[in-house]
């Protein structure tokens, strides 16, 4: 349901309850009630497309299709197409939408999808009615589904384990379909470290998406003719608990576990409860939110997929398994850590009341290296975890935190400090952040290093547009020792309270400012004004207003690229159309 007034996706009375539930602070809902031009460009882009849907007896399963790209494709206003080779004998969706000749009947039935591209880290979420559907062939066929949009959200990419994805010709073979599962796949679920979850509110509305971790994040507590019953983390991600506000509403959930390595697929469907707090702890020993499933129907097939994925990059934010808590340990087996990385606070600087520079230093027994314009994941979680409940009132935001924070190294490799050192430009945001800026570096902080990862990479072949707001200049700082500044075009966005920045990044790189374009905001505010006379005494372009579409050049180049905070790369993408903007999300 869509609100005619506002144009936006509210949310139901389940998700409500769920943010009063865990405290979550109010706002609106990010859904939009149409396929959105970010969606649809996604949609196109990924090789993988997950669907949800109810059978005739109001169950939600899941289902994965693709293989390659371009099988998923808008083609007209919120209208998707899919075509595809798909399993006709067993997948449970193609069982509920396409068989026989009743999918005329099913027209305008709930149909989710999360379109996901796991090389790439990208997905989207979709909501619709099915509009026309057919199946060619009973065996592995050739799927068509065209499904009107009624809703779309991007999602982040926190525990996406990366994939490449290729085709491959389904030939199924059931194996079981009874509600206790089978060795084999007991077996899948121990090493699988990505799924797919169908959820509804009633019959309003539905949600596909995914949950991944390390592989065995999902574990199973029973097993016995009556239905297996398994139970997975949730860890902390966006806050918005679209899949848990369905369950708290409607506690029925369809699941879907690829095998990427032989096309084995586990499908399965059941009753659901959410554990939080002292129930989730008690069950699964380190988690404050899980999710248990009862097993009421189950479907292993053999081969039924149509593709096959090979690993790549596991989440850097993937925590270790946590297991349950009457599962036995190995004697002298330790848990796994998932990584020997250390980084050792040994020097910071306040850049302004609220912005501060940290350097690291790093100790691996094996060599790590990063390239600039990178960031990297540190887990501050044996600092800051004061232990799970079910409330914490003085903390309510640090529910079900896992306290693994992603930050752009503004330091170039080895230029200016040793090349086992980083640093990064922080803004005070958070339990994290405002523990790093009380930390003394001479009291030697020291936390797991997770990795580096992105590829937010400026070109310095050519003039380079770039689009800073605030410390999204961050990126930038780490790419200036390899590129001709004479090529860059600045445009960078910052309020007159950060002005100290402006000023540090300037001493650092004179030659900065030649290319720079500086708008300050909030003028309204008082002082300010030496180092403003400072700063333009630098060469800089001043301009004591928020940057406008007409200040941006469209002529200066077809490449342009952007970090900024939500507000000012929505305008900037506007300003922008018809251009190829490169950008990276951090927004962990």
């Amino acid at each position: 349901m869509t609100s005619l007034v506002t144009n936006t996706v509210p949310w139901h009375e389940g998700e409500e309850r769920l943010h009063h539930w865990l405290r979550v602070p109010h706002g609106d809902n990010p859904g939009v009630p149409y396929l959105s031009t970010r969606a649809a460009f996604l949609v196109q882009q990924c090789p993988l497309v997950a669907l949800g849907t109810l059978d005739s007896q109001g169950r939600p399963w899941s289902t994965i299709w693709g293989g390659k790209v371009g099988f998923a494709k808008p083609v007209a206003e919120s209208l998707i197409d899919l075509r595809t080779q798909v399993d006709s004998k067993y997948d449970p969706v193609v069982q509920a939408l396409l068989t026989g000749n009743k999918t005329d009947a099913y027209t305008g039935k709930m149909v989710s999808g999360l379109a996901i591209d796991l090389e790439n880290r990208r997905r989207v979420k979709l909501y619709g009615r099915m509009v026309a559907g057919s199946l060619s062939d009973r065996d592995a066929g050739q799927a068509q589904l065209v499904v009107h949009i009624e809703e779309s959200l991007g999602n982040c990419p926190k525990y996406m384990n990366k994939k490449h994805i290729v085709p491959a010709q389904p030939g199924s073979k059931l194996i079981s379909d009874s509600p206790q599962l089978n060795s084999t796949a007991v077996e899948l679920l121990s090493r699988a470290d990505t799924m797919f979850i169908s959820s509804s509110h009633g019959s309003s509305t539905m949600d596909t998406n995914t949950r991944g971790g390390p592989p065995g994040f999902m574990r199973v507590e029973s097993n016995n003719a009556s239905g297996a019953v398994v139970v997975y983390p949730e860890y902390s991600g966006n806050r918005l608990y679209q899949t848990l506000g369905n369950l708290q509403t409607t506690p029925l959930a369809g699941f879907v576990v690829p095998d990427f390595d032989s096309g084995n697929v586990l499908y399965f469907t059941g009753s659901t409860e959410i554990l939080a707090g002292k129930e989730a702890d008690a069950i699964l020993p380190r988690s404050n939110l899980a999710v248990r499933v009862t097993i009421a129907a189950a479907i292993f097939v053999e081969n039924g997929l149509g593709f096959r994925g090979e690993a790549g990059d596991p989440s850097p934010y993937n925590p270790s398994v946590r297991y349950l808590a009457h599962e036995k340990q190995i004697p002298g087996a330790k848990e796994d850590s998932g990584s020997d990385s250390m980084a050792t606070l040994i020097k910071k600087e306040e850049i302004t009341p609220s912005i501060q520079r940290y350097r690291f230093r790093i100790s691996s027994r094996k060599p790590i290296s990063w390239s600039a314009g990178q960031y990297v994941t540190l887990s501050f979680e044996d600092e800051l975890n004061m232990g799970y409940s079910h409330m914490r009132d003085d903390d309510p935001t640090s529910l079900n935190d896992d306290y693994v924070r992603t930050f752009t190294v503004s330091s170039y490799p080895g230029r200016n400090i040793p090349a086992d050192q980083f640093e990064i430009m922080v803004r005070q945001h958070g339990p994290v952040t405002r523990y790093l800026s009380r930390v003394n570096e001479r009291a030697g902080l020291e936390v797991p290093l997770k990795g580096f990862g992105g590829s937010f990479h400026v070109s310095g072949k050519s003039i380079a547009p770039y689009v800073a707001g605030g410390i999204g200049i961050t990126p930038l700082l780490a790419q200036l020792p390899e590129l001709d500044i004479s090529q860059l075009r600045l445009f960078w966005s910052i309020s007159i309270n950060d002005l100290g920045l402006v000023h540090d990044v300037f001493q650092r790189w004179p030659q900065l400012p030649l290319s720079t374009t500086l708008f300050i905001t909030n003028m309204e505010l008082d002082g300010a004004d030496r180092r403003m006379r400072d700063i333009q005494s630098s060469g800089v372009r001043m301009i004591r207003r928020r940057m406008q579409a007409e200040d941006l050049d469209l002529a200066l180049a077809d490449v342009w690229y952007l970090c900024a905070g939500v507000a000012l790369k929505r305008m900037v993408l506007n300003w922008l159309v018809g251009k190829t903007v490169v950008y990276e999300d951090f927004n962990y």
